[in-house]
């Protein structure tokens, strides 16, 4: 049994970055030997297993073979004679193909190190098309600041156009594309994914009526979503599992962003009532930072403001069927105020 560092953490090693977690290949083994060594077996496909101490991933080196669409057509082979080199030869970059031994001797079969030093995404081999997921992938690995100015090799580019072209990309799980979504939104340059997934023609079917990419005015991934939607007419994401808060947060915005000092006072008590300005000031006063609102983000902040210190404590005690009725007689007191 060889065991090797291999992927990010050997990649990140180069450009002065550390990595946050290291994965491992176990070149030589077989799940039986791995458990009785302690490792808690985890993978569902192949096996994969926990480290009985540090809780990193070990997987047992494998070959693949494309026999079906989407994320599970493929044939799994990981015999004791699949060898380093072949393991690598699965993996999508060569930036992300480079191993490390015990001894931190680097094995760099596919040129690494050299596409490192050209700032470049240079596809291993045709597996790169044959998971599909990997052009989604390609787009957010520019979210890392040190991997952001990479360029992509033409030859890349023509196999994400092969991935389109063979509409591989709507076999996808929209798990598997909203897990990767969500990590860029949560990283230090979103914007460039959506530019990505832009320029390679990856929108359909999961960011259909995407053309503005742009969505870093403010760092939580909410509020970054929000932005997104409103920067694309709030057509986003209907094909994809959006967590409800930001489902709740866009669609706080859309309802928002309609408030100005022109707005007819019936339209904008009906948005007070059914936003409930009282109870979502916080996710408010974040969405108010945005520039779409810039304009008007006073209004709406003495809007809010003035809200949260009207007593409204008075109407559990009031009628069900009386209660709209009331409200808007607070809110109609609420923005004579504020005008």
């Amino acid at each position: 049994m060889k065991i090797y560092k291999v992927g990010g953490a050997v990649r990140d090693s180069f450009l002065g970055v550390r990595a946050d977690d290291n994965d491992w290949v176990v070149i030589g083994s077989s799940p039986e030997e791995m458990v009785a060594q302690g490792y808690k077996p985890i993978g569902r496909d192949f096996p994969v297993f926990l480290h009985p101490e540090t809780n990193e991933e070990y997987a047992l080196a494998r070959t693949e073979k494309k026999s079906g669409t989407g994320y599970h057509g493929f044939t799994f082979y990981f015999g004791k004679d699949v060898t380093l080199e072949q393991d690598l030869y699965r993996r999508d970059f060569t930036i992300n193909a480079m191993a490390e031994d015990e001894k931190g001797n680097i094995i760099d079969p596919y040129d690494g190190r050299k596409d490192l030093k050209k700032k470049l995404f240079r596809h291993v081999s045709d597996a790169f098309y044959e998971d599909p997921l990997r052009a989604i992938r390609l787009a957010r690995f520019h979210t890392y600041d040190h991997l952001k100015d990479f360029n992509i090799d033409e030859a890349t580019i023509k196999s994400v156009h092969n991935i389109v072209a063979n509409g591989e990309i709507s076999e996808l799980s929209p798990d598997r594309v909203w897990s990767e979504t969500s990590r860029a939104l949560k990283s230090n340059n979103p914007t460039i994914y959506f530019e990505k997934i832009i320029s390679l023609n990856l929108q359909d079917p999961f960011f259909e009526d995407l053309n503005n990419p742009f969505c870093d005015s403010y760092e939580e991934e909410e509020i970054r979503w929000s932005e997104l939607q409103i920067n694309n007419n709030f057509n986003l994401g209907k094909n994809l599992p959006i967590p409800s808060g930001y489902k709740n947060a866009s669609e706080m915005l859309r309802n928002i962003s309609r408030i100005n000092t022109k707005i007819s006072e019936d339209d904008l008590i009906s948005i007070l009532i059914s936003s409930n300005f009282k109870r979502n000031k916080k996710i408010i006063d974040k969405l108010i930072m945005l520039p779409n609102l810039k304009e008007n983000k006073d209004y709406i902040s003495n809007l809010v403001n003035k809200i949260q210190i009207t007593d409204f404590s008075y109407l559990a005690n009031m009628p069900k069927e009386k209660i709209r009725e009331e409200k808007s007689k607070i809110y109609k007191q609420v923005i004579y105020t504020c005008k």
